[in-house]
């Protein structure tokens, strides 16, 4: 248990959990009527919450613009010079936008989108890098109504196509190219593969960034540059319907075509908000980072949306952890003076693997919170992010959500004392539970499916054009809860430790083993950066285990040490959670928002089709 210094408590603005907790559950449309109350609304809510099971409306009736809350918001007040965004690109490279300057572009992208036909509830697809012109893009959409869906810059023309079709998009917004490591990886070539099927896109938006420019298609390729320089300044923001969508973001299952999460403006304007004011704490002289890219549902709530709607500076960088060394990260947050900072545990682990040294070169000082999302945070992890990092003075938000959740469900309050392996309690606002599989409760420290009761303001409309898909997920036990699909353990406290996908769940000779609690345990091995656990089909035990290990820099690969990791095991979980196979790797597969995709491994090990890898990080 770690108890953070009394001032984050005295400091934050919910100072006592159990109260709001319970003010919460004595009136929740109340509650979120006071929240949604600071935000700006063309015209008024008839009801905060309509619950008909699986579906549920908020603020019926009611109209708005989640730009207007982040760009008019601001601009009419003092924010309208203060620094919005600071993007530092690769060698050096440095723009700022001020809300007025980013309010000015979104207007005329806005404008530029409307001249080519894009109107209220049309789809246009973004396929760009993290760069400034993405958040101007996806707020341009939003300012006129458009309902924008991002695709990770990363992806290859399947998965890009897929996302195209599926949205039935119109238009297409993306670069000739994207910086990483040094080098150029063209993005044109992959579009013009991926439109070869995609019927319904009419127009693609091409930011040309490198020299020579690429050739353009005429009336089909238009220049960014000139499309917006040619653009009517002024762009009125469309009154949508609070129940309208905003935006499609396509996350990948199992097995199928990736599904589309719908989101409504309204509930998921006020869930960012609520969130990343109350729960990230951001106060008007932060520099706040969110190392997630914008194009998954991490860098859509918590590195543009919440941030703009609560008025605050968004730091974003295209450089990665490793390259042009393991510092670099740790220069970005002392040059910039990095206040909150909000990263993946794949990225923590990476950093403990290349060595404390590195942080320790550089300033960290300014460093005030601490946040990890993507994955079960493991406790050497958290010890160390607080330790090396925090200055062991930081708290940690391990933040557990989803794509569908639009928001953090479950974390340690700021100022509230910290449990490394647990995420922490239900936020207020939040209903959600442990249960066994028909729903009951059980008792505390027994394994069960982390449930959510009741609605919440930023939970997905729907699935896109998938009605019976969406309502899989409100039909847990017999009470028809929403299924997080989610293992965890909730301990006397209230404590909420999050142990994986309940598909995560290898049974060996009748017992249930979690890969998390495996991976954990091979992880505090002082050898180990990162470990991965599957289960192998076995004639006699039904399954067995297998481990696959990064081991950190400088540790040789022996026998002993196979040896000795699996006693290692043994000592902390039990015989019946030690690996009966262990393989050294130089890596993982991981989807880029760094969760361990097992079922890969697993399919590999078995010589099987994998399914859907569009998310693969390489």
């Amino acid at each position: 248990m770690y108890y953070p210094d009394p001032c984050y408590r005295e400091s934050a603005l919910i100072h006592d959990y159990n109260e709001l907790y319970h003010e919460f559950e004595k009136d929740p449309d109340a509650f979120w009527r006071r929240i949604a109350s600071d935000l700006l609304w063309f015209k008024p809510w008839d009801k905060v919450r309509v619950w008909e099971h699986p579906h549920a409306s908020w603020f019926t009736g009611a109209e708005l613009n989640i730009t207007y809350n982040c760009l008019e918001r601001h601009v009419n007040n003092d924010r309208r010079n203060k620094v919005a965004i600071f993007w530092a690109g690769e060698n050096g490279r440095e723009r700022i936008f001020t809300y007025y300057q980013l309010y000015k572009d979104v207007m005329r992208m806005g404008n530029a989108l409307k001249s080519l036909g894009v109107q209220k509830g049309d789809r246009v697809c973004i396929y760009l890098p993290g760069i400034p012109e993405l958040v101007v893009s996806m707020l341009a959409c939003a300012r006129i109504g458009a309902v924008h869906t991002v695709v990770f810059a990363g992806y290859g023309a399947k998965a890009l196509n897929e996302r195209i079709t599926g949205a039935g998009a119109k238009i297409v917004i993306t670069a000739d190219a994207s910086v990483r490591r040094g080098g150029s990886i063209p993005l044109k070539p992959i579009v013009e593969e991926a439109l070869i099927h995609a019927p319904t896109v009419e127009k693609v938006i091409i930011l040309r960034t490198q020299e020579p420019k690429v050739g353009l298609l005429d009336d089909f390729e238009l220049d960014y540059e000139e499309l917006i320089n040619q653009a009517d300044r002024y762009c009125e923001p469309v009154h949508v319907n609070s129940e309208d969508p905003l935006f499609i973001l396509y996350t990948s299952g199992t097995t199928g075509a990736p599904k589309g999460i719908v989101h409504a403006a309204g509930g998921y304007m006020v869930g960012a908000y609520y969130t990343t004011k109350y729960v990230l704490t951001l106060r008007e002289n932060d520099v706040y980072w969110c190392t997630a890219d914008p194009g998954w549902i991490t860098g859509h709530t918590y590195g543009i949306y919440g941030p703009l709607l609560v008025g605050g500076t968004i730091f974003l960088s295209e450089y990665t952890p490793d390259y042009p060394d393991a510092g670099i990260w740790w220069k970005l947050v002392e040059d910039y003076g990095v206040t909150i900072f909000y990263t993946a545990p794949t990225a923590i682990r990476m950093f403990m693997r290349m060595g404390e040294e590195w942080p320790q070169k550089y300033d960290l000082s300014s460093l005030r919170l601490l946040g990890s999302v993507g994955e079960p945070l493991n406790p050497e992890a958290f010890e160390w992010f607080y330790k090396y990092i925090g200055k062991e003075k930081c708290p940690i938000l391990d933040t557990w959500w989803q794509t569908e959740t639009g928001m953090h469900m479950v974390t340690t309050m700021v100022g509230l004392p910290m449990k490394p392996g647990f995420a922490g309690k239900p936020i207020p606002g939040v209903v959600a539970t442990v249960v066994d599989e028909r729903g009951e409760p059980i008792l505390p420290g027994t394994t069960g499916y982390l449930a959510i009761k009741e609605p919440w303001p930023s939970m997905m409309k729907g699935v896109y054009q998938n009605d019976e898909r969406y309502r899989q997920y409100w039909s847990f036990g017999k009470y028809g809860y929403y299924s997080s699909n989610d293992l965890a353990v909730m301990d006397e406290e209230g404590y909420i430790m999050l142990l994986g996908r309940s598909d995560d769940i290898i049974i060996v000779a009748g017992h249930n083993v979690g890969t998390a609690e495996i991976e954990s345990a091979l992880v505090s091995h002082s050898a180990v950066a990162e470990a991965a656990a599957i289960g192998k089909p076995d004639p006699l035990k039904g399954n067995i285990i297998k481990a696959f290990v990064i081991l950190r820099n400088g540790v040789e690969q022996t026998p002993k040490l196979i040896h000795d990791l699996k006693y290692h095991v043994r000592i902390m979980l039990g015989p019946i959670s030690v690996p009966a196979e262990l393989d050294f790797v130089d890596n993982l597969p991981k989807t880029r928002s760094g969760k361990i995709m097992r079922r890969v491994l697993k399919a590999k090990e078995m010589g099987m089709d994998p399914g859907d890898i569009s998310t693969l990080d390489e």
